[in-house]
């Protein structure tokens, strides 16, 4: 699906979430401003904008500790990004992002997720996630390392939100 050369990068995961209904899923992927719930980040804070509204701006960022023990040790930044939210559909279950500036090697990144119900009916169980990207080769990654990250996330975004839900009935 994607290329080594200096083409875009263009890439789609899809996880299954067979007990869940699109309406019961979608909550967990709005949540802009949220995704260190369902991924492993340490930080996810808005920085600017309205929550729900294309335009907001959240910054990620995962952690090291650093020198020192327990809670004196020094917490480091390891890697980082601003995303901002472009487009945000709560009809039709989707949203789309880009990442800005961060330390990953990212120059162009647009992602969107969408929230696929499997039933003509939203409201009865059995839906799907898709996250697509297009982006320009990152240096020091190859397409399918990129790709096999969004596939390994994607499916732990879907085990977390199938989690919560069963928590929550």
């Amino acid at each position: 699906m994607g290329e080594e050369s200096n083409a875009k990068w263009e890439g789609k995961a899809i996880a299954e979430i067979p007990k869940n209904s699109a309406e019961q899923v979608w909550p967990y992927i709005e949540d802009f401003c949220n995704i260190h719930k369902l991924i492993p980040l340490d930080i996810c804070n808005k920085v600017e904008g309205i929550e729900g509204q294309a335009g907001l701006i959240r910054y990620c960022a995962t952690t090291i500790k650093g020198e020192g023990e327990g809670d004196d040790a020094e917490i480091k930044i390891k890697n980082w990004a601003n995303e901002k939210l472009l487009i945000i559909d709560p009809v039709q279950r989707y949203l789309s992002y880009e990442v800005g500036e961060n330390n990953m090697g990212f120059k162009s990144y647009v992602a969107t997720m969408k929230v696929l119900a499997t039933n003509e009916d939203a409201k009865v169980g059995g839906c799907k996630i898709e996250w697509g990207f297009v982006c320009d080769p990152v240096e020091g990654w190859r397409f399918q390392d990129l790709n096999s990250y969004v596939e390994f996330t994607l499916q732990g975004i879907a085990n977390k939100i199938e989690a919560a839900i069963s928590e929550a009935i």
